[in-house]
């Protein structure tokens, strides 16, 4: 296991590193690190059209990363820390590359996982997608991630058996829309 301290400075110079969430282990990295994003791109083999979410420790964190309007407000004081992904347009002055097209806005959220928060409270908002080789299985456990992705990787935590739903994913550019339904259901999203 390795120590959070040591996993933050593997993070600013640059290097993935392997996180548990609440949902599947995910690969992290630093939005400010030069050259990190392109790092991810390439050991997961993703397609840079295909973005990243931010994962972040709470919302005035995420303020740096996306806008905040009144109906995200809501759902986020409602499902956070939690399983609801919420894409939201890009805040002024975040010019992270994070794949994809840059008016899509995007996808934040706040895990529900005490070590993942720990992470993310120590280092700020990062860059994190499931730590996998893209279209594999994600990985629920150290051991997956770590046969998936292997010295492309500069830190692994472990927690144990991170195994849950996705999380539902809403965007909110255009009105709401239910992009994925997870744990919150589009009734519980409708209500707020």
């Amino acid at each position: 296991m390795t120590d959070i301290d040591d996993l933050i400075a593997v993070l600013g110079s640059g290097v993935p590193v392997v996180i548990p969430t609440d949902t599947v282990y995910g690969v992290a990295v630093d939005l400010a690190a030069p050259g990190a994003m392109q790092k991810l791109f390439a050991l997961k083999g993703r397609p840079a059209d295909k973005p990243v979410p931010v994962l972040g420790p709470d919302i005035p964190a995420l303020r740096k990363v996306v806008e905040f309007d009144r109906r995200a407000e809501l759902l986020a004081e409602r499902f956070w820390p939690g399983p609801l992904t919420l894409i939201l347009p890009r805040a002024r002055g975040f010019t992270a590359d994070l794949g994809g097209d840059a008016a899509s806005g995007v996808a934040v959220r706040i895990p529900a996982h005490d070590v993942a928060l720990s992470v993310l409270r120590a280092s700020g908002p990062l860059a994190v997608t499931s730590a996998n080789r893209s279209g594999e299985p994600p990985a629920t456990t150290i051991d997956e991630a770590r046969a998936y992705l292997g010295t492309g990787v500069g830190a692994f935590l472990d927690s144990g058996v991170c195994n849950g739903t996705p999380s539902s994913l809403v965007s909110l550019l255009d009105g709401i829309e239910i992009l994925r339904e997870g744990p919150i259901s589009l009734a519980d999203i409708e209500r707020f």
